[in-house]
């Protein structure tokens, strides 16, 4: 790491139907940190919180350089943890004072309840971040709302009406404490009180907490897109289509891509790109959610399952049943159908799979083809039966083809648009303006 207490920095925030990703890029255009949250109708502050997630992890980066040693992964995971504990603890605190407020006016007796609901989540904090601990969710919502809904039906059983009130309640408190910046606390605040929860950390990693804390991150860049990128909280020339940053993006993660396919919650891109990573042509699909994550998201609810159990699922199958259509409009009758006629759910699952990516294949082929090398990006590249169905697909298509997915696809698009941001920035075209 340089010396220097001064690290410039660029930003890309893609803005997507149902998560905001941020991206930020040192001024030598090495990735130093990514940030996600769920998208808002507050858009300001879902920008607010994903580069303040990204500059976290940015910050976790930094420290890792400093340690250099063996175990400098270990210490930081461990100093991870501790802090995301904090950060939890920070936005419970939010949410306890929020629900006590707007439940200044319950019933007699709900006060004892709603008590013994807060003091249970406040107690649970160091079980929900130990090292062998398995989250649900690490977004503040669905983590606290799993929790409380969870502590709600146990401690309301026997009293009429009493988990309906919580539940309420909760759905109204959420929505303030979701959209403060102040409940989530600073990077400094938590690192602070993460070591002081660690007596053994040990001088090496205090050290090095200590000297990021030193550093001071100037962000001199910055550019937004995705689906909602026209709600985003930037100038017009710092907008950038969500064509134009995929293929860019795709094409910085995995330099010989010539053909892109990203399916996010929302819509399905077919992209192609030339040895510069510039587009050359393209089709999408953004009328309607077919065959896109949200489409996916429902026939989990459909099926009493969480998203990420529809892929183990659909590997399943024994055979793959016709799926007529893709619309989610018609997915839950078109399911109910199938299961009332016999169908296997992970039959379905199978049949459904397809059917999503032979819609990409079409715009695939409308888009020129498959050329090699081929990079999947997107939610649904997180699903293996989906990316087991396109590999099958394109084979029979076009033949063998390089599939490249990255761990980290689903921000390829704020990749790209912190890469515009970064060439902005070299060329003096940027204004300097910093989001937060």
């Amino acid at each position: 790491m340089s010396s220097s207490l001064r690290i410039a920095y660029c930003v890309g925030i893609d803005l997507g139907s149902t998560t905001t990703k941020a991206v930020v890029l040192g001024d030598d255009a090495r990735v130093l940190g990514r940030g996600i949250t769920n998208s808002r109708s507050n858009y300001d502050v879902a920008c607010q919180v994903a580069l303040g997630e990204a500059l976290i992890h940015t910050r976790f980066s930094l420290i890792e350089e400093q340690l250099r040693g063996p175990t400098a992964r270990t210490q930081v995971q461990a100093f991870e943890r501790r802090f995301r504990a904090e950060q939890y603890r920070s936005q419970l605190v939010a949410l306890d004072q929020t629900v006590r407020r707007l439940a200044k006016d319950a019933p007699a007796g709900f006060g004892a309840l709603l008590d013994a609901l807060l003091d249970a989540m406040h107690a649970e904090i160091e079980a929900l971040y130990a090292a062998d601990a398995q989250r649900k969710s690490d977004f503040f919502r669905d983590l606290a709302g799993s929790r409380w809904m969870e502590l709600a039906t146990g401690l309301s059983r026997g009293v009429t009406g009493a988990f309906d009130r919580l539940a309420g309640l909760f759905d109204k408190a959420i929505l303030e404490v979701e959209n403060s910046t102040e409940a989530v606390g600073t990077f400094d605040q938590h690192a602070q009180h993460a070591l002081r929860r660690m007596p053994d950390a040990g001088d090496e990693l205090a050290r090095g907490v200590r000297a990021v804390l030193g550093l001071e991150l100037t962000q001199i860049g910055s550019v937004g897109t995705g689906y909602g990128r026209q709600r985003l909280p930037f100038p017009e020339g710092r907008i950038r289509s969500e064509i134009l940053c995929h293929g860019l993006g795709a094409h910085h993660m995995f330099p010989a891509t010539r053909t892109v396919l990203d399916i996010g919650g929302q819509d399905t891109k077919a992209i192609q790109v030339d040895a510069q990573g510039i587009v050359t042509s393209f089709q999408m699909n953004d009328r309607c959610a077919a065959g896109c994550g949200r489409y996916l998201g429902y026939i989990a609810d459909e099926m009493n399952l969480g998203l990420h159990e529809l892929g183990p699922l659909a590997s399943k199958a024994t055979r793959q049943v016709k799926i007529n259509s893709t619309c989610t409009v018609f997915a839950g009758a078109e399911l109910r159908e199938r299961l009332s006629l016999g169908e296997k759910r992970e039959d379905i699952l199978g049949g459904l799979h397809r059917a999503i990516i032979l819609r990409a294949m079409s715009l695939l082929a409308r888009s020129g083809g498959v050329e090699d090398e081929f990079t999947f990006t997107g939610v649904v590249a997180r699903n293996q039966e989906a990316v087991r169905a396109l590999r099958r697909l394109i084979a029979e298509n076009y033949g063998e083809r390089k599939l490249n997915i990255s761990p980290d696809s689903i921000y390829t698009g704020a990749l790209g648009a912190a890469l515009f941001a970064l060439r902005d920035a070299r060329s003096g075209r940027t204004s300097l303006e910093v989001l937060t």
